[in-house]
């Protein structure tokens, strides 16, 4: 899985939520669109990249959204 990839990927849903005039409602879009839509190995390749330092093109935004509902998307084992 590209890391590359899935951070653009996640960065151009970030761009379409940032217009939201809600930023806890653009946080919870951007995490919800990634849980419902992604598969669960690229959901844990960007969590682990971003946790290892490696997903520093991730717009801040996107970040944020990430980290705060990284329990949610976390595949259960």
């Amino acid at each position: 899985m590209n890391l590359d990839n899935l951070v653009h990927m996640a960065n151009q849903i970030g761009e379409f939520f940032s217009a939201y005039p809600d930023s806890q409602e653009a946080l919870d879009g951007i995490a919800n669109h990634i849980q419902k839509f992604w598969e669960p190995r690229m959901r844990i390749r960007l969590l682990d990249a971003l946790n290892a330092g490696q997903a520093d093109a991730l717009l801040p935004l996107v970040k944020d959204a990430i980290i705060r509902h990284q329990a949610n998307l976390r595949p259960a084992i």
